[in-house]
């Protein structure tokens, strides 16, 4: 049985081309057709015209714990299933559920829920797993619970990407930490993005983490080695590293405003990829909330816990991407390749990221101020404004 869609009169943007006016045809999830005045009979059509709207490839956040009162490590098919469908009313197609630094058990049996898990059609899809932790500096642990940070193991993530189902996608290390090295190269060499974050790292020690295969900052500016003008630290590394994309968390709670902008003139759009680092507390009211078995006070000013420190977010990725265009001015294009392109590049989805015949219908459609109207996973409209 086809099912298809006919959206009319929109503003197609990619990362890599003019902004192109007109029309798109899908049929079962895939994009058949792009041009200008498209006759294709259909079950649903979008017609844009004279709305102004944008169509961009469906937002990809690669680091996620959490969002409507669910989190990846709560290790249910209902915490999964909650945190896929609120995702779509912001844009989201696809996600990496985010584990965090916890118990081995309490690991595991996340890893083992997200195995056993399939995204329904009005979902966004999970793509992978993120394991952030528990491989990390006790120096920067941030809201990483410092009781159950250890060494890298080899034999110990082998055993867990099978719990996993083969579906550990990336993964956050101190490269610095004692075997970082080894490991860093083996679950690179494997396909895994392994990620330099909560990180006490030198100059040297990033460069040589490189050599081993990192490719990715997690969170930039946050737990890790800061700038400074005579040890440049994780921070100055990564952001003069070309072979390192970083993470960013444009909530302005997180990094000022200027940071934001200082990292998008030194990596430029194509070195960016824009996360919401969220928690469960995400889309709910202010108050307290579970993180990792720690309570998070969630007020105006972010996620903290009781120390100060920040434990996540609560920012959505349609709120980061009119952040991130506001402070830098960045054109749409751009915008595309941060929110969509490189996280697709980077997890090698070869039919993601780009509005082209044959990839995949996953679409966000936007008002110029961004906002979302209709977010449409593998071709059917799953989410719409109302």
């Amino acid at each position: 049985m086809v099912n298809s869609l006919l959206i009319s009169n929109i503003t197609i943007v990619n990362p890599d081309q003019d902004l192109f006016v007109g029309d798109i045809y899908v049929e079962n999830g895939q994009i058949l057709k792009i041009g200008t005045e498209l006759t294709y009979e259909a079950d649903h059509y979008i017609d844009g015209k004279g709305k102004g709207w944008l169509l961009f490839p469906g937002y990809i956040d690669m680091h996620i714990h959490g969002s409507a009162g669910h989190d990846t490590m709560d290790a249910t098919q209902n915490a999964l299933h909650g945190m896929a469908r609120s995702l779509v009313e912001e844009g989201v197609t696809g996600f990496l559920a985010t584990t965090m630094t916890q118990s081995i058990q309490a690991i595991e049996n996340a890893l083992i829920n997200v195995a056993q898990f399939d995204s329904r059609d009005d979902e966004a899809q999970l793509l992978g797993i993120h394991v952030e932790g528990p491989y990390v500096s006790t120096k920067r642990a941030g809201a990483q619970p410092i009781e159950y940070i250890i060494l890298p193991s080899i034999e110990q993530f082998n055993h867990w990407q099978e719990l996993s189902g083969r579906r550990i996608k990336q993964i956050t290390v101190a490269p610095e930490v004692e075997g970082g090295y080894d490991f860093v190269q083996t679950l690179s060499e494997q396909g895994v993005i392994v990620s330099i974050g909560h990180s006490d790292a030198t100059h040297e020690e990033v460069e040589e983490a490189v050599k081993m295969g990192v490719k990715q900052a997690t969170h930039l500016y946050n737990q890790m080695r800061p700038f400074h003008h005579r040890e440049v630290g994780v921070v100055g590394s990564t952001l003069l590293e070309d072979k390192i994309k970083v993470e960013v968390i444009v909530d302005f709670v997180h990094s000022h405003p200027q940071a934001v902008l200082l990292a998008y003139r030194l990596k430029g759009a194509s070195g960016i990829i824009l996360i919401s680092d969220a928690m469960r507390a995400k889309g709910l009211s202010y108050g307290n909330y579970d993180l990792g078995g720690q309570v998070v006070k969630v007020t105006e000013n972010g996620a903290h816990l009781s120390n100060g420190a920040l434990a996540g977010s609560v920012l959505s990725m349609e709120q980061a991407v009119k952040n991130m265009k506001a402070v830098t001015d960045c054109s749409w294009q751009e915008l595309v390749s941060m929110s969509s392109t490189n996280a697709a590049q980077q997890l090698n989805l070869l039919t993601k990221g780009h509005i082209k015949e044959g990839y995949d219908a996953d679409f966000v459609l936007l008002d110029q101020e961004l906002n979302v109207q209709k977010t449409i996973c593998q071709g059917k409209v799953v989410y719409e404004r109302s």
